[in-house]
C-alpha cells in the first residue's frame, strides 16, 4: 500500500500529525450479523505479503514470485483510491492466482470529515450510514468483477484522523458499520486497515463490537515482521487468523527486471478466494 490510498505524502503528513483454509467463521467471533449464514470456508495466508499503489504487470508477478512474498494487496475501488489500475482485470486475478499468488481485495472508501488534507470524499453524521452501505456494495461489486468469490474479504481502508474528535469518530463507526453490514448481508467477510494511533485504534478499542470488521491489518512502520510481538491491544483480540501489519513502507525492491516500490505486510489473516 505504498500509497495505498491517497498519497505517499498525504500518508507521512498523517503519520507525523498523529494458502491454507480455515473453519468458516474464524476471526468474527464480534460480527454479530454473520451468526445466521452459512459461510464458504476462508481461505487465509500466513507469511509476507506486499502492497503497491498499482497491481503490477502480470510479467512483473512472475518475476516477482521468488517466494520471498505469498500474497499481494490490489485496490478494487473507491472514490478515494489513489491510482489507476490498468492491470486489474479478471484475467489479471486469474493468472496471478494460477502463479500462486494470494490477492488481498482492498477498498479506499469514504474518509473522516475531521481528516487532514483532502479526500474526494468525506462523510458527515447525516451521511455516514448511507455513504457506509453505498460503499459496500460499490466494493462487493468490484471485487465480484474481478473473480474474488462470496467468501472473500475485502479490507476497507481508512486513513489516519482525530479519533479524539468524539462527533467524526463516532460517524466513522457508523460508517463502518453500514460498509459491514452491507458485505455480511452479501456473504463476504469484512476487513479493515488503519493505524494504531488513530483508525485501527478506534475499532480496536470500541467498547460496542457490533458490526465491526472481524480482521484487522494495522499500520505501525517499526520493521518488524510480525502479527504478534508489536500487537498493541489485547492479545485475545483479533485471533485466529485475524491479523494484518504493515511493517514497512516506500521500498523500492527488485526482482528479475522490474523495481517496484512497495510496502511490506506481515500477513495471518483472510484472502480472497479465486478461481
Amino acid at each position: 500500500m505504498s500509497s495505498h490510498r491517497h498519497s505517499k505524502k498525504r500518508r507521512y503528513v498523517a503519520w507525523a500529525a498523529a494458502g491454507a483454509a480455515v473453519v468458516a467463521g474464524a476471526g468474527i467471533a464480534a460480527q454479530t450479523s454473520m451468526a445466521a449464514t452459512t459461510w464458504p470456508a476462508q481461505r487465509t495466508f500466513t507469511g509476507r505479503a506486499f502492497d503497491a499503489c498499482a497491481a503490477p504487470s502480470l510479467s512483473a508477478m512472475k518475476a516477482w514470485h521468488t517466494g520471498f512474498y505469498g500474497a499481494a494487496a490490489v485496490y478494487v475501488g473507491g472514490k478515494n483510491r489513489g491510482c489507476a489500475q490498468p492491470n486489474l482485470t479478471a484475467s489479471w486475478v486469474k493468472s496471478v492466482s494460477a502463479l500462486g499468488w494470494k490477492l488481498v481485495p482492498l477498498y479506499v472508501g469514504t474518509q473522516p470529515s475531521c481528516q487532514t488534507g483532502s479526500s474526494p470524499e468525506k462523510m458527515t453524521a447525516s451521511t455516514a450510514a448511507s455513504l457506509g452501505a453505498k460503499d459496500g456494495a460499490d466494493a462487493v461489486a468490484k471485487a465480484a468483477a474481478l473473480g474474488m468469490k462470496a467468501g472473500s474479504p475485502v479490507y476497507l481502508d481508512m486513513e489516519s484522523y482525530d479519533v479524539t474528535n468524539k462527533a467524526c469518530n463516532d460517524a466513522v463507526l457508523t460508517y463502518v458499520r453500514a460498509f459491514d453490514k452491507t458485505l455480511h448481508a452479501k456473504t463476504y467477510r469484512t476487513g479493515y486497515y488503519g493505524f494504531t494511533s488513530s483508525s485501527a485504534k478506534a475499532i480496536a478499542t470500541a467498547s460496542d463490537r457490533t458490526d465491526l470488521p472481524g480482521n484487522l491489518w494495522y499500520a505501525l512502520w517499526d520493521k518488524n515482521n510480525t502479527t504478534t510481538a508489536d500487537w498493541p491491544w489485547g492479545s485475545t483480540q483479533f485471533t485466529n487468523h485475524s491479523r494484518a501489519h504493515q511493517y514497512m513502507v516506500n521500498s523500492k525492491e527488485t526482482r528479475g527486471a522490474y523495481t517496484i516500490t512497495v510496502d511490506r505486510d506481515a500477513w495471518d489473516a483472510p484472502v480472497a478466494i479465486t478461481g
